[in-house]
């Protein structure tokens, strides 16, 4: 059968932790930076508030328990069902705590499985192998080709949970194969750009490089605490942080964000 062409930008929203605004400024940047044509699918459950022009569909259950949905991301292995409503081509996945600052075209043009970022020691705490452990906040693959990912999870999803804890760690293990990003396509903004405990009372985060294409918000901070206008703390004892920080601001501001979000 003939590879499809055809390129979709997926992303997933689930529980309140994430506004519907975010799913909509993910959107408008993806629109900014990638050439047409591409579809943008957002799998989510509730769909109030979303841009009329963003392609929606429900999260496939897989037999998620509760624990599934509250702890690390495991709903995002429904995307590699055998058939995802019917979507083909190659697929790439940005999670919605993300900033793009460059052209995402490239991350379409790298062959592979599946591709993801490398983790390390920059991107998972304590995890000093220099082996790559893969994180999942942007990930690339075939529409269709991983449905081994799923099967392995319906076998049996309360020891899924309890042997590997995240998602990604699941991925790492059921995958084909997968290789890594360049380093610096996409960075961590806690990893990469804080500064070091003491250094961040005094001195702002770092601007990303040159190089970088998208900055991760895993974790927190979260976009919308380092936007709202004001001298509000978005970090906490041993760490700093005040106030809006302009570069995320202005990206937000760009792709629809208003202060009344």
């Amino acid at each position: 059968m003939e590879r499809s062409t055809e390129r979709v930008v997926l992303c997933m929203r689930w529980g309140a932790l994430y506004p519907p605004g975010y799913v909509n400024i993910l959107f408008s940047g993806t629109k900014r930076h990638l050439g047409k044509p591409f579809r943008f699918v957002c799998l989510t459950n509730e769909t109030e508030g979303l841009d009329p022009d963003i392609e929606t569909y429900p999260i496939p259950d897989l037999g998620f328990s509760e624990y599934h949905w509250r702890s690390g991301a495991w709903p995002k292995l429904s995307v590699f069902k055998k058939d995802l409503y019917g979507l083909r081509g190659r697929a790439l996945f940005i999670d919605l705590d993300s900033v793009i600052l460059d052209d995402l075209d490239p991350f379409f043009e790298v062959p592979g499985d599946f591709i993801a970022i490398g983790g390390g020691p920059n991107w998972r705490r304590g995890m000093e192998n220099p082996k790559p452990t893969l994180a999942s906040g942007v990930f690339a693959f075939d529409l269709g080709s991983q449905p081994q990912v799923v099967d392995r999870f319906q076998d049996d999803p309360a020891k899924a949970f309890d042997v590997f804890q995240l998602e990604q760690n699941f991925l790492e293990t059921h995958l084909t194969s997968w290789t890594t990003w360049p380093n610096e396509w996409v960075i961590s903004f806690k990893r990469h750009l804080r500064r070091p405990v003491l250094l961040d009372r005094i001195l702002a985060p770092r601007m990303p490089g040159r190089d970088s294409k998208i900055v991760a918000f895993h974790g927190d901070p979260r976009p919308i605490d380092v936007v709202r206008k004001g001298n509000r703390k978005w970090a906490w004892f041993p760490r700093a942080g005040r106030g809006p920080i302009d570069w995320v601001r202005d990206y937000w501001l760009e792709n629809g964000y208003r202060d009344d979000f």
